[in-house]
């Protein structure tokens, strides 16, 4: 664990619908870069404090460093690493109030037909197992605690309408919403919420490298799209800081897609 800031946890005192925005520790997985990144300066920029986690040490700690957060390294497919991050932010921060599950995989992509089985199953290790299994260990934290927290996840609007050759990402972020009701209903009576924010394309640093501007694949995108344009990381981050703080919204999916899902 790094910490590139020496603000001491508050000793502020929840109310029954969690602690308001300034007044949140915030661990964001998947932080180093792309949308984490941005969720990250979201909630910094309303005076949270905020955890950086990512799989990749150097890119959370510079990231964090960057930004002025904390930063930690871990794997969110090893349960047991991932209950000794929760234990060790808890520790250096007092609790912790909103957990944003980003981390995830878009590398792999085949048709039905062609997809490696070994290729699917390492996008559902990461993609469900791994967002199962941080959510697992910080409900667990927040219940013993007697936080009344947030959790959002970040799904996708391909799990409601299917692109070919992305099936296999697509079922995976089905399996997200489901994931993210499942937790609602069970957690709800600990006052923790659960919550998706599920984006349509989103021009990522990778998205923007693959498809550059004016490019007919951007252009055949972007045709979908009855906004006309892909959004940028800009445009996920305040529905993540929304669905966080908002204290009566419980197991929706919310979509950010420029009306996609309408097209």
């Amino acid at each position: 664990m790094t910490d590139s800031t020496s603000t001491p946890p508050t000793t502020a005192t929840a109310t029954a619908t969690g602690r308001a925005p300034g007044d949140r520790v915030v661990l964001v997985t998947g932080g180093a870069g792309g949308i984490g990144r941005a969720i990250a300066e979201a909630f910094l920029a309303v005076g949270d404090r905020v955890i950086v986690a990512d799989v990749d040490a150097d890119a959370a700690a510079g990231t964090a460093s960057a930004l002025g957060a904390s930063a930690v390294a871990v794997d969110i497919t090893d349960p047991v690493a991932v209950a000794a991050a929760v234990e060790q932010i808890v520790a250096d921060h007092g609790r912790i109030d909103v957990l944003v599950n980003n981390a995830g995989i878009l590398s792999v992509h085949g048709m039905l037909t062609e997809l490696r089985p070994e290729d699917y199953e390492r996008i559902v290790r990461v993609n469900i197992l791994g967002t199962f299994t941080v959510t697992q260990a910080v409900a667990r934290r927040m219940t013993a605690d007697g936080v009344h927290g947030s959790i959002v996840n970040i799904s996708s609007i391909g799990g409601r309408q299917p692109t070919p050759g992305m099936g296999a990402y697509e079922s995976s972020k089905a399996a997200v919403d489901s994931l993210t009701r499942w937790a609602a209903i069970e957690l709800a009576g600990a006052g923790i919420r659960v919550n998706a924010v599920a984006p349509g394309p989103v021009l990522t640093p990778m998205l923007r490298a693959g498809m550059p501007e004016g490019s007919p694949a951007r252009e055949a995108w972007a045709s979908r799209i009855p906004l006309g344009r892909l959004a940028e990381v800009d445009d996920v981050a305040p529905a993540v800081v929304f669905l966080a703080g908002a204290h009566h919204i419980t197991g929706v999916s919310l979509a950010v897609d420029g009306g996609q899902l309408l097209a």
